[in-house]
Parts: C-alpha cells; sequence; structure tokens
C-alpha cells in the first residue's frame, strides 16, 4: 500500500461525506458517498476482500480525499455530480433509474389516476415503481375497470358540463358532473388503494360484505354490481404470470455474465403479482463481475426509489448485501436466495430474461461495430466515431422553424441528451440562417469547454448546408471535427444518399448495403422525425395564441385567465361555448367569437 492508511483512518470522523480514492499522476479511481466516513472508508482496508475488483483498486490507492457534508442527501448529490465529471475507473453506473413510472393518486376532492413519470408532488400518493409503463398502464386499465375512477386532467373535470364516453362505456362514476356522490366515489378510491397496496384479500372481503349488505335491502342492481366486481378481480388475479397466493411486494434481482457482458435483471412482484421486468447493463466499471454490479445497481436504485418489504438476490453474496442495506441504505428489508417455488419460479424467469438481454445486446454490439468500422474506412476516419450528432431543419412555409440535434452513442440513440433550439430572428425560410443560429449555440459551449465534444456531425442537407455548419465550426475553432451532409438522392431514394464533404472532395454514394450508411440513415430519420415533432407543437402553439391575440376583447388579462382555466392553449380550443362562459370576465358574445376563431 502506497500510503499508510492506519494513520489516515485516525484522521476522519464520524460524519456523512463523500470520499474520493486517488491514484498516480492524480488519477481518480473511484468515488463514493457514506453516512459514516470513518466505518465506510475503513471498511475498504482490511485484510481480505471478497471482490477482486475492489482489492486491485485497493493496491493503485495512493491518497484518499474526503469531504464532509450536512446530510445523507448532500453527499448523494455530491457524488453523482463527481461521477459524472470525473467518470472513476472503478465506479459501476447505470442508466438513469428515474425513468421508472409510477401509479399516480391525486390528492384532490375526487382523486385522478393517472400513469405518472417525474418528480412527486406534495398531495399526491404515487405506487410502484413499475419496471415498464406496460405494466403501470395496464395497472391503471384494471383500476378503471374495476373500481372506475377518473383518469382526466383536473383542467378537463372542472369545465365538463355532461359525462364522458368513459362513463358511458362504464370505466368512470363521472364525478364531474355529480353522477356519484362523494361517499362513494371515496369508498372506490379506499378499494383502488388497496388493490395498489396488494391488498386483494381485504378488497374481497369489503365487497363481499357490501354484496351481502344490498342483497338484504332487496338492493339487486346494486349487489349484482358489487358480484361484478368481485369477479372482476378474481379474473385479474388469476391471469398473473406467477402468483404467489400472498399479498406480498417483492424484488428479484439476478446477476448474470456471459462473454465479458454483465446484466442485471430487476423484476417486481406487487401483492403477489408478477409485474414483469427489466434488465440493465452498467455502463462503466473497469474489472467488473456480476456480484459487484449487483451490489452497486441496489445501492444506486434504492437510494431513488421505494424498498419492497423483500429482496431475493441471484449473483451476489448475500451478508454484502445485507451489510449494504442496513449500513449504507438503512432500509429494513429482507434479503433472501430463493427459497419457496415461487420464489425460484421468479429468480428463474429473471435469470433467463437477463441471458436473453445479454444474447441480444452482443449481437446488437457485433452488428454496430461492423457499422462504425465501415464508416471509419468510407469516411477516412483516424477512428470509428463513438458519438455522433445530427442536425436537421424543420419549418412550413417557414413558420415556426425548429432545429433539431439528436445524439448517437453507446451503440443507440441517446435520447436524454436530444435537443430542439427555435430558431428566431431570421427571414422566414432560412434554411441556412438557421442552421448557423443552431450550430452556434450549440458548440458555443463546446469551444467553452462545458459541452461534450462529438466524433462526427451529421447535417440533413446538401452543400449549402454543409458550407454553413463548417464556417460556424472554423469560427468556433472546432472545425477538426469530422463533419459531412447527407444529401437526399435520386428521386429521393433510401440507399441513393449523397455524403457531402466540407473540404470539396466529390460526393460519396456509398450503396442500400453498406454498414455505415445504414447507421447514418437511422441517425438522420431520427433527426428528421424529431425536428418535425418539435416544429408541429410550435405551430399548433403559435396559431392558437395568435388567433386569440387577434379576437376583439382578448388582452394580456383574458389570455391568461382562459390559458390558466383550461390548462393551456389546446384546452381552449377544445373548450365548448358553455365552458368558455364559465371564465370570468367572458360574456357569451365574447365566447361564441373565441369558439369561432379557433375553429376558422
Amino acid at each position: 500500500m502506497s500510503f499508510d492508511a492506519r494513520e489516515f483512518l485516525r484522521t476522519l470522523p464520524d460524519a456523512p461525506g463523500v470520499y474520493r480514492m486517488i491514484g498516480a499522476d492524480e488519477e481518480v479511481l473511484y468515488v463514493g458517498k457514506a453516512k459514516n466516513l470513518k466505518r465506510r472508508v475503513s471498511s475498504y482496508f482490511q485484510k481480505n476482500h471478497t471482490s477482486p475488483r475492489i482489492a486491485l483498486m485497493v493496491t493503485r490507492i495512493e491518497r484518499v480525499d474526503t469531504t464532509v457534508v450536512r446530510s445523507e442527501t448532500e453527499a448523494l448529490i455530491l457524488e453523482n455530480n463527481l461521477i459524472k465529471s470525473l467518470k472513476p475507473r472503478y465506479n459501476i453506473l447505470f442508466r438513469d433509474d428515474k425513468s421508472y413510472p409510477y401509479i399516480m393518486l391525486s390528492g384532490d376532492a375526487f382523486p385522478r389516476i393517472a400513469y405518472y413519470r417525474g418528480a412527486f408532488a406534495k398531495g399526491s400518493r404515487y405506487f410502484g415503481p413499475f419496471p415498464s409503463s406496460w405494466a403501470a398502464r395496464e395497472s391503471v386499465a384494471l383500476i378503471q375497470r374495476m373500481f372506475r375512477l377518473r383518469t382526466c386532467e383536473e383542467s378537463v373535470f372542472a369545465n365538463r358540463s355532461r359525462p364522458c364516453l368513459l362513463h358511458q362505456i362504464k370505466r368512470c362514476t363521472a364525478p364531474c358532473v355529480d353522477l356519484v356522490s362523494p361517499e362513494d366515489y371515496a369508498r372506490d378510491v379506499r378499494m383502488a388503494t388497496l388493490f395498489l397496496e396488494g391488498r386483494h384479500g381485504e378488497i374481497v372481503d369489503q365487497l363481499g360484505v357490501q354484496m351481502q349488505q344490498a342483497a338484504e335491502r332487496f338492493a339487486y342492481e346494486e349487489a349484482a354490481f358489487f358480484r361484478d366486481q368481485i369477479r372482476a378481480l378474481q379474473t385479474v388475479l388469476h391471469k398473473q404470470f406467477v402468483d404467489s397466493g400472498r399479498d406480498e411486494d417483492v424484488d428479484i434481482v439476478v446477476a448474470v455474465e456471459v462473454a465479458g457482458v454483465v446484466c442485471v435483471n430487476l423484476a417486481m412482484v406487487r401483492g403477489g403479482r408478477h409485474l414483469g421486468d427489466r434488465p440493465q447493463f452498467p455502463l462503466a466499471g473497469e474489472g467488473l463481475g456480476a456480484a459487484d454490479a449487483l451490489l452497486a445497481f441496489i445501492e444506486q436504485h434504492y437510494q431513488e426509489h421505494p424498498a419492497p418489504t423483500r429482496l431475493v438476490l441471484v449473483g451476489a453474496p448475500l451478508d454484502e448485501a445485507r451489510h449494504l442495506i442496513d449500513e449504507t441504505l438503512d432500509l429494513r428489508m429482507g434479503v433472501v436466495a430463493p427459497r419457496f417455488e415461487a420464489e425460484k419460479a421468479w429468480a428463474d424467469m429473471a435469470d433467463q430474461n437477463a441471458r436473453l438481454a445479454i444474447e441480444v445486446r452482443l449481437r446488437e454490439s457485433g452488428r454496430v461495430t461492423d457499422q462504425l468500422e465501415a464508416l471509419r474506412t468510407a469516411l477516412d476516419l483516424q477512428d470509428p466515431p463513438q458519438r455522433i450528432e445530427c442536425f436537421d431543419i424543420s419549418h412550413t412555409m417557414g413558420e415556426a422553424t425548429v432545429a433539431s440535434c439528436v445524439v448517437w452513442e453507446g451503440g443507440g440513440m441517446k435520447k436524454s441528451e436530444y435537443r430542439r433550439f427555435n430558431i428566431s430572428g431570421i427571414e422566414p425560410g432560412d434554411d441556412y440562417g438557421a442552421m448557423r443560429q443552431a450550430l452556434t449555440r450549440r458548440y458555443g459551449k463546446v469551444a467553452a469547454g462545458e459541452g461534450v465534444r462529438p466524433d462526427l456531425i451529421l447535417i440533413d442537407g446538401g452543400k449549402g448546408q454543409v458550407g454553413v455548419a463548417h464556417e460556424v465550426l472554423v469560427e468556433l475553432g472546432l472545425e477538426s471535427i469530422a463533419m459531412l451532409g447527407v444529401a437526399k438522392g435520386e428521386a429521393r431514394k433510401a440507399g441513393l444518399e449523397q455524403l457531402v464533404f466540407a473540404d470539396g472532395r466529390e460526393p460519396l454514394v456509398l450503396g442500400g448495403e453498406h454498414a455505415g450508411l445504414h447507421l447514418i440513415q437511422t441517425v438522420r430519420d431520427e433527426a428528421h422525425r424529431f425536428a418535425i415533432t418539435g416544429m408541429r407543437a410550435r405551430r399548433a402553439k403559435t396559431r392558437i395564441g395568435s388567433r386569440l391575440d387577434d379576437i376583439p376583447g382578448i388582452g394580456p388579462t383574458r389570455r391568461k385567465k382562459l390559458i390558466e382555466t383550461f390548462g393551456g392553449l389546446a384546452g381552449v380550443k377544445n373548450a365548448t361555448v358553455e365552458d368558455l362562459c364559465r371564465v370570468a370576465g367572458v360574456n357569451r358574445k365574447l365566447a361564441e367569437a373565441i369558439y369561432n376563431a379557433l375553429r376558422d
């Protein structure tokens, strides 16, 4: 060991903080957080390490830097920032787990049930996470069928004058027009909550009591309704992939390594119902093994998401996992190996799906490697491009011009880094001016040392657009970045695209069978799609907004009130005359003028 660890450990406080393992030449080997720095850092310098990866890292440590913070939350934020900026070789990173979907039950007088992604808001309840959008949406649909809760936005709910289609097909009790009492709706909300919490037995028992009470009052239609709810619930429970027969929340985490590729697969069981699984691949980590990846995933995942009552693990030592959960995460969650028949079935499913995911990834990575090498050869690049950015311009007759920038990296499209640029201050239809503005805004940050530098820039366009793009890169001092245009070929037929160079070389036609062209087409088409959707959204917003401004009697105050009441310009357009009349300051004559103006 190249420094006196024992002497260093005496100086560490019993406080939360972040530590950085520093190696030779000031290389940051690892960044971690701890609720107790002294205890956590000391664990690295014990004699026996179950992980060869950690043992190797410890031999390379020459210094440990620490930062004491006030809370574990601050430590988590600082750790994430340092890992993203420093990219330590021994940290294991997974893709952003914040994208897991939830089901939201709003805190309104008549709560709304909805599929949800994003930050939690006060006053609402959130159930999840779910492994996929399919699992969450299916659960919302089941609740609609069984308990008939509303799913409409608050702006729609507050302005309805008659029941919607969902009420007619028996998917909503129409609280918007008072067709259900607050007491009855609250009862349905309680039932839905029990369902989402997995307490199915309690639901069946309560529905059975209510059915019996209705029958004793000779309210046979009401009793039949409760009977149908019971039957629907039983049908749902019997259709699950694997049903443990108990109301329980369990996560199954399996780590598998095949041909040097590690996959951690998370399967979720809520209320005894198997909701599917989600494979995860680490983005970084030198000397990575399945056990290391599984432990790293547990630490990252449960910092962001609620923990179940039990965790079933395959692929890592249980003692290490328990220590991580108890000491680092401070969670009360049972950690076990598969024991019962249902747990073994869940683990086998997770293992099989992890292996299938690795098989697909290996196949895809081989194809991507071929594409990149073919592209490197065709474009005479020194190395295969690892990050490709593509720009496209979209507008309608010069209206609502939008430039898109999409990113390809690490074998696929990186949607979290897509950008749209609303173009202004140019002549309508000036694609060159739009391209200049978009590239200046994007790469001005790179020139200032802030943004990520791509290996290859694609411009959806011909010689003119490429010339403008080259001028921008030269002005910013970034002309060393490889850049080319993708011009549509004869009759705009796929496979006949011309690759246009800024240095005056003759355009290159690779042909429809060229592997490199397939990658270019994928990125170019995604840039085109992203630009068009942005342009259409901006155009619709601009048109409705300008129409409102042109209506006599609509000034800034009334315009703002209309938008607030209906939740946006689209809501104003969809409102009826009667809906508009309910807005303060809008009489019937003005409401009719608004209604007619937005439908011309």
